[in-house]
């Protein structure tokens, strides 16, 4: 199948395309950074010329409440209408468990708008949420510190690996259209604190961390079940023990502006 990835040269993107490529799939990543712009239009008909099916896992490059909403619904109704022309079968689309009990965040209200796009499209779908990436731990501890102390609400959590997230969406590409929604986690729900704690003593990150309920989650208040997914979700193989011991963790940047993910970050 020739299948385009929206977003296709990111963290998840461009695990997409290398896994599509390994099973004899034609993979396209599509980014700005290779000439294609959702937003703008260019490139957008020539990289979907031919194509089974298109995956987005593409994501807003603000999270300002305004540009998010502009993003998600410029990009997917541009999306929607390229598909149409080029008889696209099949539209598979990353986001994010818990966004429609994320309404507090401007973020996530745009992306449920980006959903009901889809939603009402005529191209057959699969809507795909996961949970926080193992990968997005570490800015989540950097946004939560407040006077040198990390506070996390001591929530259910079950973050899951990048490369388990790829994998998924892999599967639903190249199966039938759903839809309907798929959640994807991780095998282990841990308590939020906990396991943001683990990693920054893996890290030997002296900061402690404070389980405290009155904490927000990225400026949104959340309840014990907000982050983690339903009875249904298919779940990774990868524990944050084993990942910690065997995915290099990024280079420090110790004298730089650092802006951390609202959620996990869709490309």
């Amino acid at each position: 199948m020739r299948i385009v990835v929206i977003g296709g040269t990111g963290l998840i993107g461009s695990k997409v395309v290398a896994k599509l490529k390994q099973q004899g799939h034609e993979a396209i990543a599509a980014a700005p950074n290779t000439g294609v712009d959702t937003i703008t239009g260019k490139g957008l008909a020539e990289a979907l010329d031919r194509a089974d099916v298109v995956v987005d896992v593409s994501n807003s490059p603000s999270f300002e409440d305004r540009a998010a909403m502009e993003f998600f619904q410029t990009s997917a109704r541009n999306l929607r209408d390229a598909e149409q022309n080029a008889a696209v079968r099949h539209h598979v689309a990353l986001s994010v468990v818990g966004t429609d009990r994320l309404q507090g965040s401007g973020y996530f209200r745009a992306k449920l708008a980006q959903e009901q796009v889809i939603e009402a499209s005529a191209i057959p779908y699969t809507l795909i949420h996961a949970t926080q990436f193992f990968e997005f731990i570490r800015s989540i501890a950097e946004v939560s510190t407040v006077d040198g102390m990390v506070r996390l609400p001591p929530v259910k959590f079950q973050p899951v690996a990048a490369e388990d997230v790829a994998s998924e969406i892999v599967r639903a590409a190249v199966a039938n259209p759903a839809n309907a929604l798929i959640e994807i986690a991780g095998p282990e729900t841990l308590r939020f604190d906990e396991a943001v704690a683990k990693v920054l003593k893996y890290d030997q990150d002296p900061r402690p961390v404070i389980a405290d309920r009155s904490a927000r989650y990225y400026g949104v208040e959340i309840a014990d079940a907000t982050l983690v997914p339903g009875p249904n979700a298919r779940l990774g193989s990868t524990t944050l023990d084993w990942w910690l011991t065997h995915v290099p963790a990024p280079p420090k940047r110790s004298n730089e502006a650092r802006v951390p993910e609202p959620a996990h970050s869709a490309n």
